[in-house]
């Protein structure tokens, strides 16, 4: 089948694109890998209606609804290859089916660069994390941590300040903006220059930060801007351009998230350097009316 438009990646922006482009009668397919992002975590925050609901329940409901819709094909599985101009886009899977279709929507996604520091990638998501405000409510007045990953770590424990009293660990790295450090004195955030060698806590849960030099600072969340990284290479292998966001690379979109490759389309975190759920669905419902619009005029 030649579908109108195949939307690569099944998370927030690739079913919200997919619900709109249903209801406007559209023929879609969605190829998902059934790995989003925030999969680490059991309760997101600052979704309406669904602030503290499981982000896996929300999809799960998501997919559900979509679904019903008679035009929507589902596919499980990764697209590796993609190829052709607008009117005319070949997508292969993984399983080496290859698809057709007039528009191609880019939702795949991003994935972080943890720091390889024992006891961090298992708490990551629930007493490890990245955004104080999906986060930092449940964790405030408690003692919180910012890990140095990039300088953009300096602004990172400025803002979690807001939320409760912060320990800013440099793991062993300098920290050359010498008028942040003075501002992260005035807001009361202590400094640890020394390496983190282990986290430590029971299960998921964070109870100190051990230091190189064998200290034990007690913290009970900690805060990371790690890099991250594209999840597939599909951009590139259309073409289109690529930009320097704050934590790694993001597509160049224009505000209808059309990429620079004409009938290609792109949405959520890989066209974002701040994320959250409701940013993602907004951009799936901005991303499928650009498809609409232009399959019809």
């Amino acid at each position: 089948m030649r579908y109108d438009a195949i939307i690569i990646g099944g998370s927030f922006a690739g079913l919200a694109c997919a619900l709109y482009l249903a209801r406007a009668r559209r023929r879609i397919c969605v190829v998902d890998a059934g790995l989003p992002r925030n999969r680490f975590s059991t309760h997101g925050h600052g979704f309406l209606t669904q602030d503290g609901s499981s982000p896996a329940e929300i999809l799960r409901v998501a997919r559900e609804q979509v679904a019903a819709y008679p035009s929507v094909t589902f596919m499980s599985g990764r697209a590796v290859a993609a190829e052709g101009t607008s009117d005319n886009f070949r997508v292969v899977l993984d399983s080496g089916e290859a698809l057709e279709a007039r528009r191609l929507v880019l939702a795949f996604g991003i994935s972080d660069e943890l720091p390889d520091i024992p006891g961090l990638a298992e708490r990551w998501g629930q007493s490890v994390l990245h955004c104080p405000y999906c986060h930092g409510y449940e964790f405030a007045d408690r003692q919180l941590g910012v890990l140095y990953a990039q300088p953009l770590s300096l602004h990172q424990a400025m803002l979690v300040a807001e939320w409760g009293p912060v320990t800013l660990f440099l793991n062993g790295n300098e920290a050359e903006d010498a008028d942040a450090i003075a501002e992260l004195a005035r807001r009361g955030v202590a400094v640890e220059a020394a390496p983190v060698r282990a986290l430590h806590g029971q299960g998921a849960e964070l109870d100190s930060v051990e230091l190189a030099d064998g200290r034990h600072v007690p913290i009970q969340a900690l805060y990371v801007g790690p890099r991250s990284r594209l999840n597939s290479d599909i951009a590139d292998m259309l073409g289109c351009q690529l930009e320097d966001g704050m934590m790694g690379p993001i597509l160049s979109t224009d505000a209808m998230k059309q990429t620079t490759i004409s009938g290609v389309v792109a949405a959520g975190d890989i066209t974002r350097s701040a994320h959250s759920i409701t940013w993602s669905a907004s951009d799936g419902v901005m991303a499928a009316m650009a498809v609409h619009r232009s399959l019809v005029f």
